[in-house]
């Protein structure tokens, strides 16, 4: 089971903080995460994925089974 965690602007679209999900690929928790969701949906576009707080872009690569998502839209800051 991976724990996503939601910052920003994809925690509003999501509308929780935090949620527990069952996926072997990024791709296939975007699916789940997004199901229902057509906010998130939109948000997701633009986000990036941090995988045990190492970036992660490959949707078809295996997750490790207990790992922690950040789900991080971008930001501005200075």
């Amino acid at each position: 089971m991976l724990l996503v965690r939601y910052f920003a602007g994809a925690r509003a679209a999501a509308g929780v903080p935090e949620e527990k999900v069952e996926a072997a690929t990024l791709g296939d928790l975007v699916g789940a995460i997004t199901t229902g969701r057509p906010r998130l949906t939109a948000v997701l576009t633009a986000c990036s994925f941090l995988v045990d707080g190492v970036a992660w872009r490959d949707r078809d690569a295996p997750l490790p089974a207990t790992a922690t998502v950040d789900v991080l839209p971008p930001f501005a800051g200075g």
